[in-house]
């Protein structure tokens, strides 16, 4: 079973990772100008805990493994915080709550982010779940393109309109033929000729379970290499920058514990969460995130766990304007709270 109600150890008390936050403190302060007045402040629960939600991108699963793991090993109560975690997958609407303060935090691709903020919406990206972009396109190793440029003319089962298709196109001076995708796996698995746009802490599992083992193409090996991230409401950030702060701290402690501990009960929650879920798939999309370093970055360590490249950001705002996705010159300050 593909992205469709997919979801994405023992409790060691370990250093929160200070060192990856501390810029955070000046540079949300300097924002607390944009605000209108202090708003509001977070609710409170009746044990003294901040309660704020966190919008994910997709059905509880291993991608969103670090924000359990915080949750149950109460890294989140360590900082003051009751974090409700809410599944996403179609239709979430995850700009939107965030914008109209239905959730504090959503995940989305970073592209997509500086594509809102172009359009609008007061949103700023606060920290990295992922260094590098999991999606790839998967193909059958008969039909295997072995390059981008040998995509040319093939038939692609993506999301229409996604960036990364624009960019691919152009770089390569190819025409991609895009079927919409319907979240599953079934016309790609009876057509070999297809290729197919998907995670690759995710399909590969299920194709192999089909008996085919997949050939596979990173985006990221494109140069398009958008981050997947955490980011809230502009204001928000600016009334409530401890929060903030809190809440990334926390989050990238749990990340740090999720990938080197043991993921054991944050799997549990999410098996509860999303019954799909099984310890063999949990277990799969983990080791890819190791083993490929997404969360990390290709040789990062857990150092570079949550960080934003200002430089990377700058890059992938000329790529959109080159595309004619963004119109107006941007700043990656303009996108990110927390800078290198």
């Amino acid at each position: 079973m593909p992205r469709v109600n997919r979801t994405s150890g023992s409790h060691q008390k370990v250093c929160p990772f200070r060192g990856l936050a501390l810029p955070l403190v000046v540079l949300l302060a300097a924002l607390a100008g944009c605000g209108r007045g202090s708003g509001p402040p977070p609710p409170v629960e009746e044990s003294g805990l901040t309660t704020i939600v966190l919008q994910t991108d997709w059905f509880p699963q291993a991608e969103h493994g670090g924000f359990y793991q915080a949750q149950v090993h109460g890294f989140y109560a360590d900082e003051g915080l009751a974090v409700e975690i809410l599944p996403g997958g179609p239709g979430a609407m995850i700009k939107h709550k965030v914008v109209q303060g239905l959730a504090q935090f959503g995940m989305n691709r970073s592209d997509d982010i500086a594509v809102a903020v172009e359009r609008g919406l007061p949103l700023v990206m606060a920290f990295a779940v992922m260094q590098q972009d999991p999606q790839a396109l998967i193909m059958h190793p008969e039909q295997a393109a072995s390059n981008f440029p040998d995509l040319d003319g093939r038939t692609v089962v993506a999301s229409p309109g996604l960036n990364w298709i624009a960019y691919l196109e152009r770089r390569y001076s190819i025409r991609l033929n895009i079927q919409p995708h319907t979240y599953g796996l079934t016309h790609f698995l009876k057509d070999p000729t297809l290729v197919q746009q998907g995670f690759v802490t995710n399909e590969p599992f299920y194709v192999r379970q089909h008996g085919v083992e997949p050939a596979i193409l990173m985006l990221s090996d494109s140069g398009y290499e958008p981050y997947h991230v955490v980011f809230t409401n502009r204001r928000y950030a600016a009334e409530h920058p401890e929060v903030v702060e809190a809440f990334t701290r926390a989050s990238i402690r749990g990340w740090i514990d999720f990938l080197s501990g043991d993921p054991t009960e944050a799997f549990r929650v999410i098996a509860e969460s999303n019954p799909q879920m099984t310890p063999e798939f949990l277990n799969y999309s983990r080791d890819t995130l190791i083993d490929r370093e997404l969360v990390t970055g290709e040789g990062g360590g857990l150092r570079r766990v949550g960080r934003l490249d200002g430089v990377r950001i700058q890059l992938e705002i000329e790529q959109l304007r080159e595309l004619g996705i963004l119109k107006e010159p941007r700043q990656a300050g303009d996108l990110i709270l927390v800078r290198p």
